[in-house]
């Protein structure tokens, strides 16, 4: 057991790796093209939040949150797409309503290879889609310059683990709301772009001030407020709606396993009915 776990670390290292060649190989043979692309993606990271910052600075914060924490927070969500963007947005991972819509789901089938190793390896851009990784990085350092907050290495890896855990529920939706593709493949082809768009959109404004009647439901029903300010206020030592730490991770965890199911029951489906049609707009070869 201890060999075969091994076996499958050492496999999906060696995948990332020729992702990521691929993925050099793609940057250097058009290097211009490649740039411009770059960089309009880190404008585009920073046009998206520089409204909400300049609101916060004119009144001076939100609610009872600073400007330079909702910089923060601005940071942190710009972070986690950007996570999103380096793993899950090549080869539709992310937006897995795409490839069973269009009939490429079957490709999968006849790789060597388990599903989930799959899907971890073959979204990974890191040479094309850090850019707004960069961007959120270089945008939370800023905030923490600004702030009494002592970064030490448990603050630290709980800013990663805060992030994995809204990947996890970024992915968790996506593939809750692409199970529908399964029954309606051309209707629902794009489900989980416009999900992750909305997402994207949405999660960018602070939930400080709010009546309890609109949070609540923005951290359990529709999780938007975990995705960045929940955990930017957690980070930040201030403990929002006295909810325990964890609250995004238990979120998480529940909305893994519905879509576990949900996704699962789906693709039985899937196999017993097949694809109506194909597309191969997408799909890698």
């Amino acid at each position: 057991m201890e060999v075969k776990k091994q076996f499958k670390s050492l496999q999906l290292l060696k995948l990332l790796g020729f992702y990521a060649k691929l993925d050099l190989m793609w940057l250097l043979r058009d290097t211009k093209i490649a740039v411009f692309a770059i960089l309009s993606e880190s404008i585009a990271a920073l046009a998206s939040i520089s409204s909400i910052f300049l609101l916060a600075m004119r009144f001076k914060g939100i609610g009872n949150m600073s400007h330079y924490e909702v910089l923060f927070m601005l940071g942190y969500v710009t972070s986690v797409f950007g996570v999103f963007n380096t793993f899950c947005s090549m080869n539709n991972v992310g937006h897995i309503s795409r490839r069973i819509g269009r009939g490429q789901f079957e490709h999968m089938f006849i790789q060597p290879l388990s599903m989930p190793i799959q899907l971890i390896s073959e979204g990974f851009i890191p040479f094309t889609g850090s850019s707004t990784l960069v961007v959120g990085i270089s945008i939370t350092c800023i905030a923490l310059s600004k702030l009494a907050v002592c970064v030490t290495w448990w603050w630290v890896l709980s800013f990663i683990g805060s992030l994995l855990v809204s990947i996890v529920i970024i992915l968790s939706l996506s593939y809750l709301f692409s199970s529908t593709a399964f029954y309606a493949p051309v209707a629902c082809e794009e489900i989980s772009m416009l999900l992750i768009d909305n997402l994207s959109s949405l999660t960018k404004y602070p939930l400080t001030g709010m009546p309890k009647f609109i949070v609540y439901p923005l951290i359990t029903v529709l999780p938007y407020g975990l995705l960045g300010w929940f955990p930017s206020m957690t980070l930040l030592g201030k403990q929002p709606l006295a909810l325990p730490n964890i609250f995004p991770a238990l979120v998480a965890l529940t909305l893994f396993i519905i879509t576990y199911f949900v996704f699962k029951k789906g693709f039985n489906h899937y196999v017993k009915t097949g694809a109506n049609r194909y597309k191969d707009m997408g799909h890698r070869r």
